[in-house]
């Protein structure tokens, strides 16, 4: 059903498992000894953080903060509001920010920069998805599955106004879906 407002599938659910594994693999070649918390930014994160994980045959703690930017639309609001905060804290810890998409990159610079002001000993950022022709801020993720082009993408985690996170793909929207609702 959700599949025929799908225009086009960017990244298959078969791509998708090859680069969880891949960047498991880095991952576990980094971290395996340090206790990192991985820290999801919600609600994107979900399924990518989740098979993540899954990866991950040594001791790690997990995390989440709400953070939103998007606010409904099909773009950053450029306002980066906390709707929920990190519980856990993470003075003196490896933290690792499992990040569905990094887009115009004010919301991973400011979870970034929060982190590194409460006293985390590194922060990292492994991303499924790259777009850095979105970006307003310079910033670069650590960990990229793949760098995709400036395009509205949902499936996988990402949304437009809450459906269509469960796809297992990653797709474009066809314009009409929110062209007709803006």
């Amino acid at each position: 059903m959700l599949e025929k407002d799908i225009e086009k599938i960017l990244i298959s659910e078969n791509e998708i498992k090859a680069i969880v594994e891949r960047l498991g693999k880095e991952l576990t070649d980094d971290f395996h000894d340090k206790f990192p918390i991985f820290l999801g930014l919600l609600k994107g994160c979900v399924p990518f953080m989740a098979d993540l994980i899954k990866q991950l045959d040594w001791p790690l703690e997990i995390a989440f903060m709400n953070i939103s930017s998007y606010h409904g639309g099909t773009e950053s609001s450029g306002e980066v509001k906390i709707d929920m905060d990190l519980g856990t804290p993470v003075k003196n810890r490896h933290v690792v920010i499992t990040e569905d998409i990094v887009d115009s990159g004010r919301t991973i610079q400011s979870v970034v920069e929060l982190l590194k002001y409460r006293g985390a000993k590194s922060v990292s950022v492994a991303t499924l998805m790259d777009k850095p022709e979105g970006r307003v801020l310079d910033f670069t993720p650590h960990y990229i599955g793949k760098s995709i082009p400036k395009a509205f993408v949902v499936g996988y985690g990402l949304d437009y106004q809450e459906k269509y996170r469960n796809l297992p793909y990653v797709g474009t929207l066809k314009p009409k879906i929110y062209m007709s609702e803006e």
